[in-house]
């Protein structure tokens, strides 16, 4: 998909999609559009060889992947409308995740994590066994700490509470720690039982204590095993328990772009990492030569 400015905002100015029926053969496209208009092979199996049906979009403006992908003429599209509408890009609010929302079971966070009383709603109602094992591993990171409940209030809300262990009595999500309720919401999403296809979290480590980031690289490196992870960080400790495969360093180059490389592929590093030195001190100390403030400004740090 190419975008372009037009004359009242972004066009579509190319759109296509390709494939190829089964593992021989030459990928081709069924469906092209430009600026709103343009053709598309509906059915489950489309054919090079198959009618192309023309069709124009309400506006330039317009995605035809998202517009055809709601039609059961085009499964194909639809399933990559699908997938793509079922990534969950992570930009937890700390504020958002001691709201009192009204009492209702939802699936899935919410992006900020203002429905985390919700969720744990959903999984006690219906996944108990889950939320009982992200309790457990709670628990066993956060000292103290007992158990966590999402009480109906007598207005509809939901009180989200958290039980310390030498206490009587539950204190308020907002009197909680800030890093308790990041790893709490961490745990909820690492650990869903329908993960969905894509899970994006930006920095991860802010309100963590640094020696807890190694076990949430675990966890992230298991829940990948379900579903594509994409995790930006600028921190040394996480990187530390990353292997160096599994590493991007984004930086840009003369002209502006971005470009990507591996940090296994980065000279210097395999070599630096079988004589025992760690990965995240290795970015600290320059031995990347990308992504370095200091070195070229502008650039950002790691990504993986």
């Amino acid at each position: 998909m190419a975008i372009d400015d037009g004359i009242k905002g972004p066009e579509v100015v190319e759109e296509w999609l390709q494939w190829r029926r089964g593992s021989q053969g030459k990928p081709f496209r069924f469906l092209e559009f430009s600026r709103g208009v343009g053709k598309a092979v509906s059915g489950e199996m489309p054919d090079q060889d198959d009618h192309r049906s023309e069709s124009n979009l309400r506006s330039p403006d317009l995605i035809a992947v998202s517009t055809l992908g709601q039609l059961s003429d085009h499964p194909r599209v639809a399933a990559l409308r699908e997938f793509i509408t079922g990534w969950y890009v992570s930009y937890l609010s700390i504020d958002q995740t001691r709201n009192q929302p009204e009492a209702g079971p939802h699936e899935r966070l919410s992006k900020t994590g203002d429905n985390l009383p919700n969720v744990i709603q959903y999984l006690k109602e219906q996944h108990g066994d889950r939320l009982e094992k992200i309790f457990s591993i709670l628990r066993r990171r956060i000292p103290r700490l007992e158990r966590v409940d999402a009480e109906p209030m007598p207005d509809g809300r939901l009180l989200l509470q958290i039980k310390d262990a030498p206490f009587e009595k539950p204190v308020l999500s907002r009197y909680v720690s800030d890093g308790t309720m990041k790893m709490l919401a961490y745990l909820i999403v690492l650990h869903d039982p329908e993960p969905p296809r894509f899970i994006g979290i930006e920095e991860p480590e802010n309100f963590l204590h640094p020696r807890l980031l190694p076990e949430l690289a675990e966890e992230c490196r298991a829940a990948a095993k379900n579903s594509q992870m994409l995790i930006t960080s600028h921190s040394p400790f996480l990187l530390n328990a990353i292997r160096a495969e599994e590493v991007r360093v984004l930086y840009r180059d003369d002209q502006g772009f971005t470009q990507a490389v591996r940090a296994c592929d980065i000279q210097g590093i395999p070599e630096l990492m079988q004589g025992g030195a760690s990965l995240g001190y290795l970015w600290m100390e320059g031995h990347f030569g990308f992504g370095d403030p200091l070195i070229n400004s502008g650039n950002r740090g790691p990504l993986y």
